[in-house]
């Protein structure tokens, strides 16, 4: 379950941060935490989005999706090693900040009372073949993400093309918990498309487009929130419509599918190359 709302609000705030909390119950813990560490910050106010109940290790690359679409920081009561391991491996891939609400507390009583901590291994999922799959499929899109591993991407099942946020990483994350092990490739304006790609005969290829209006808007306020001022020519309209249409041509010349993401959500996207994985399959029949 996610939910948004202000942790915070004071007089001459001067920044906002993101908070994301996850936590394997109600989230009042974490929340309480979060709020009260707020207030504690001169001229900050804070956004949180929370995830409830989250004890299931499939609803990780979900919940990663969109920890990769904005910085912040992660702040988790996750115990069950399995789960914790997949955000905290996550996040570290993704730059993230990510901290388990008991610590350094827990740490401090074990050494203070002399106790071992008790840890739990699992989540108790079952660890079927489904489950295994989407273990998989989330490590080999966390290690093929944003161009990584490009030189070799045969072993995707789809590999997703687009420009920068044009909300690739998300949607192969949230293939990725379907148990699709999903590779994206950045287009670079300039840069060649790397070799690995252009020799990839197994996997899917699909290419995400976004409306250049609203690609300035997404690119504007990622710079805002990385207080990134010299790189303005990243949010250009004018240099967007150019980018954007010379992705488009390049989708085309290949033959690659395309999809338009301006007014889809990530599942809308996700859904769309999923049932064109299933026509491929069932056409190679």
């Amino acid at each position: 379950m996610t939910d948004t709302a202000p942790v915070s609000e004071s007089e001459g705030v001067g920044r906002t941060i993101v908070l994301y909390l996850v936590s394997h119950a109600s989230g009042e813990m974490i929340e309480m935490l979060a709020r009260n560490a707020v207030t504690q910050l001169s001229g900050v106010e804070a956004r949180r989005r929370i995830w409830k109940m989250v004890r299931h290790l499939e609803q990780i690359p979900e919940i990663l999706g969109e920890l990769a679409s904005c910085p912040g920081y992660v702040l988790h009561s996750i115990s069950h090693t399995d789960i914790r391991e997949a955000l905290e491996d996550g996040c570290r891939h993704l730059g993230l900040p990510c901290q388990f609400a008991l610590e350094p507390l827990l740490g401090q009583l074990a050494e203070y009372s002399g106790a071992a901590i008790r840890s739990h291994s699992s989540s108790g999922d079952a660890f079927d073949e489904d489950y295994y799959r989407r273990v998989e499929a989330m490590k080999y899109t966390l290690a093929h993400d944003d161009g990584l591993g490009s030189d070799d991407l045969d072993g995707a099942d789809v590999i997703v093309v687009g420009v920068s946020r044009a909300t690739k990483t998300p949607t192969c994350m949230y293939l990725a918990s379907r148990g699709i092990k999903a590779a994206n490739v950045p287009l670079v304006p300039g840069a060649p498309l790397p070799s690995g790609l252009l020799r990839a005969n197994g996997p899917l290829i699909v290419g995400l487009t976004v409306d250049p209006a609203r690609l300035a808007m997404i690119r504007a306020a990622r710079l805002s929130a990385l207080r990134d001022e010299a790189n303005a020519d990243y949010a250009d309209l004018d240099a967007l419509r150019k980018e954007v249409l010379e992705a488009r041509r390049l989708f085309v010349r290949w033959g690659w599918p395309m999809i338009d993401a301006s007014h889809r959500s990530i599942e809308q996207t996700a859904s769309m190359i999923i049932a064109m994985l299933r026509k491929r399959a069932g056409d190679a029949r």
